[in-house]
């Protein structure tokens, strides 16, 4: 106990500046807990959490839903797109980066590269709707002068998964590649400096060296990624489809789908029973994959 006070002592300022997180992860984190239970119930605004237990009927009027299957497939199916891509986009950005040896154009670039990160979803969307407008977008403005027929992108729903994995890479890639990078630059460079008295060419340095040092770090974001995969990105998508019915059928997610549902029944009991869907989903597909890659690739497993 005494070694604890010292280390508090120690590190105060640190300590200090985790509290604000702490106090946040501890009261949306743990202490609601409790209330998934209301999951199982049929939640009274008067009685609380002690509201009548209807056992499993929450999760049945969702799995029973003609919606079920389909926002569960559009959550997976974006997550999928956007883990494969994300991670592929971040990991050559950062090796790219990496190449650049002039501070001055080094700092530009990253600042260039961070700043869609910073950028809310809200705006996100009307910078989108400037190049897919039917109208006056560019996309179309581009089509028109080349003698082809504008596309009514807001109309077509076979276009939107990739519109929308594409515009999260682009805010998010910039971001997730300075943690590639930190372990680049993390890498001895005496390993770099035999590889080039020993004849070794760029591409192979990247090849032999550099990817198998990333591959830990890979393993362990795509592991975390994978215990997200049944969450989107609720922001993202309603601030760029919002409640469009013909996008819907293609693009509408779990968060999406609750949100509306809690909306339009006033109910949170069915919402905590899909949030809770979600969460032993996740949870199960996070054991699996660790141990999946436990097995395989000691390295790269979380725990």
């Amino acid at each position: 106990m005494k070694g604890f006070f010292k280390e508090i002592k120690k590190n105060k300022w640190n300590y200090l500046f985790l509290m604000p997180a702490a106090i946040y992860t501890f009261v949306f984190g743990y202490a609601t807990l409790p209330y998934m239970i209301i999951a199982f119930e049929k939640f009274d605004f008067k009685k609380g959490i002690r509201s009548p237990f209807v056992g499993l009927e929450n999760f049945k009027f969702f799995f029973s839903s003609s919606r079920a299957w389909e926002v569960t497939r559009n959550t997976v199916l974006m997550n999928i797109y956007y883990i494969i891509f994300g991670t592929v986009v971040a990991i050559l950005l950062a090796l790219l980066i990496n190449e650049i040896k002039n501070k001055y154009f080094l700092k530009v670039t990253q600042a260039t590269l961070l700043f869609p990160f910073f950028i809310s979803w809200v705006i996100v969307s009307y910078i989108l709707y400037s190049l897919l407008s039917t109208d006056f977008g560019i996309f179309n403005s581009i089509l028109t002068s080349l003698n082809l027929q504008p596309i009514s992108w807001y109309s077509k729903p076979e276009y939107w998964r990739a519109i929308i994995v594409i515009a999260r890479i682009w805010k998010t890639a910039g971001y997730s590649s300075i943690i590639y990078l930190a372990v680049i630059t993390g890498i001895d460079t005496s390993i770099f400096e035999a590889a080039a008295i020993d004849g070794a060419k760029r591409l192979q340095i990247v090849r032999r060296i550099i990817l198998p040092m990333l591959m830990p770090t890979v393993c362990i974001l795509l592991l975390m990624d994978i215990g997200k995969m049944f969450y989107g990105d609720f922001g993202m998508v309603y601030a760029l489809v919002k409640d469009s019915g013909q996008l819907l059928p293609k693009v509408d997610i779990i968060d999406t789908y609750v949100f509306r549902m809690l909306r339009v029944t006033g109910d949170p009991s069915l919402s905590m029973a899909v949030g809770l869907y979600q969460s032993l989903v996740g949870f199960v597909l996070v054991f699996t994959s660790n141990f999946i890659v436990k097995k395989r690739y000691p390295d790269g497993a979380l725990f």
